[in-house]
């Protein structure tokens, strides 16, 4: 497998991409404690924070937040448009050499970030994706994501356990490899290994949720991946890897 760039460095600077939707429970109590972890990193942050359309006070929280914590760029889909664009939309604005994403919920913990940031280096890899161990949801949440991830892993041979944890790590290069599909989180490994970039997993702590309440239902959780998933594994034996320079 072949590979473009250099290896991995640490990073000069870090933007770390979180999408929300009808997040104003939650919002305040996860950007108070990203901060606290950024503010710790020796590399320049950023936060850039997408508010899906969503209709309760969560862009007003976000406007707040901003005027406090200058690092904070903001943006807003007048309407709902899921996950997978919110985060385009934050890897468009990102300006990092080192991208990290995480839900708006509070169920992934920030503490994890420098984690997974130093693995890119120690590894050598270009993308460190989370692999949540004990997951907090439901039963059926985790059988239908065990599923999932087991049909997912045998036809793509990402080499991922849990592809759908949104804590991921990942070169500003690896951005280079997305395609913008309604599903896009769920196959960012998958994409950044057919482009011939390295994927790595490592282990972070998954929490209940304390407020709010799941955007996903059966739908986003089967029938939306289960239908791109023919197309990713499709595109995967089709498509051009990255040359050597």
């Amino acid at each position: 497998m072949s590979r473009s760039i250099p290896p991995a460095a640490p990073p000069q600077k870090i933007s770390v991409v979180v999408p929300f939707y009808n997040e104003g429970e939650s919002i305040s109590a996860l950007l108070e404690e990203l901060c606290e972890v950024l503010d710790r990193t020796s590399a320049s942050c950023e936060i850039i924070a997408i508010d899906d359309g969503s209709t309760d006070d969560t862009f007003a929280i976000l406007q707040a937040f901003a005027l406090r914590w200058p690092a904070l760029k903001l943006a807003r889909h007048l309407q709902n448009q899921g996950q997978a664009s919110a985060l385009w939309t934050g890897f468009k604005l990102a300006s990092g050499d080192v991208v990290v994403t995480l839900d708006g919920d509070g169920q992934n913990d920030p503490h994890d970030i420098p984690g997974l940031v130093s693995k890119l280096a120690a590894d050598e890899a270009d993308m460190v994706s989370g692999y949540r161990q004990q997951r907090k949801d439901s039963l059926v949440r985790k059988l239908m994501s065990r599923t999932a991830n087991a049909v997912r892993s045998s036809l793509l041979h990402d080499g991922v356990h849990d592809a759908g944890c949104a804590l991921k790590a990942f070169r500003r290069a690896v951005v280079s490899s997305f395609v913008p599909i309604r599903t896009l989180y769920s196959f960012m490994p998958a994409m950044a290994v057919a482009a011939g970039f390295q994927v790595v997993e490592m282990p972070v702590n998954h929490r209940e949720r304390k407020a709010g309440i799941s955007k996903y239902g059966l739908r986003v959780m089967f029938w939306r991946p289960a239908l791109d998933l023919l197309g990713m594994w499709w595109f995967r034996s089709r498509r051009l890897k990255e040359a050597c320079l």
